[in-house]
């Protein structure tokens, strides 16, 4: 089964966050990556989902498989609308924790991602983008 090159998905309760993942697996599946650079990307996802919905009051996840320069890659983003990282210094470093999920929190997920962009506004949401290249 193939899902469309772009999409959305809502994340607004635990079933939309095992949805999430599936989807992610199937995107990864269809540009090839080894099931080692898959579950990093599960990994990611799975936190940034927990994340959007736990920390952000529930928001989306947008996906786009990419081609640049030969290689293929696949781009997530996950908006919400919440309270936004009051502390986003504090947020990136390591060993942090708001005190639930899996613990890896977003330095952890930067780690298992090529490329990871963060942008919140106090009151406002938070959107992180996270990209693995194959």
């Amino acid at each position: 089964m193939s899902v469309d090159t772009s999409g959305s998905l809502p994340l607004a309760s635990e079933q939309h966050i095992v949805a999430s993942r599936q989807v992610v697996r199937q995107l990864c599946q269809q540009i090839k990556l080894s099931l080692v650079e898959q579950t990093k990307m599960i990994t990611a996802a799975s936190e940034l989902s927990r994340n959007t919905l736990i920390h952000g009051g529930g928001g989306s996840m947008h996906w786009e498989l990419l081609e640049r320069d030969g290689r293929s890659g696949l781009r997530l983003c996950f908006e919400d609308r919440g309270p936004g990282i009051p502390d986003l210094k504090l947020a990136m470093s390591d060993g942090w924790t708001s005190g639930s999920g899996m613990g890896l929190g977003l330095p952890g997920s930067k780690r298992l991602v090529s490329d990871f962009e963060i942008d919140t506004v106090p009151g406002q949401g938070t959107r992180v983008s996270i990209t693995k290249w194959k």
